[in-house]
């Protein structure tokens, strides 16, 4: 488990800020190999007012974007890829399994299955009270920040 202090900066690794980052805190990294991540949905993001209006649901994509940055945190943190840029490459067997909603702390794990100097992919599961809410395989490429 990581301090607040270490959480923090590991967040402050992400190239991404307010209003798209959707990492609130990091609970365990294995740079290079593994990270666990939260994401508190608060009712606040602007998306959430069209969809849907009424009845907010947390996009699947924005799921996935939450998933990928938590992702990005443990290739980050590994000194090899410090100051690279990742980008979302792409997604494989992508599942959608549980509606999130404002109030629900997605917890988000990411094992990167294969990483290079040029990308890599990984395997990441976001969860609401222990039920699987979205899980995909993500490909990111590594770019010169």
């Amino acid at each position: 488990m990581t301090t607040r202090e270490e959480s923090d900066a590991l967040v402050a690794l992400l190239p991404h800020g307010p209003p798209f980052r959707f990492v609130d805190a990091v609970d365990a990294v294995e740079p290079g190999t593994s990270v666990t991540g939260r994401y508190r949905v608060t009712g606040d993001e602007a998306f959430l007012a069209g969809h849907f209006p009424g009845n907010p649901v947390f996009p699947g994509v924005i799921q996935l974007e939450a998933l990928a940055q938590t992702g990005a945190i443990a290739v980050l943190a590994d000194e090899r890829y410090a100051g690279k840029l990742p980008l979302f490459g792409g997604v494989e067997k992508v599942r959608f399994r549980r509606l999130v909603v404002p109030g629900d702390e997605l917890v988000m794990t990411v094992e990167l299955e294969r990483l290079s100097a040029r990308g890599g992919w990984g395997q990441g599961t976001a969860t609401v009270e222990g039920q699987t809410a979205c899980a995909a395989r993500l490909f990111f490429a590594l770019a010169s920040a």
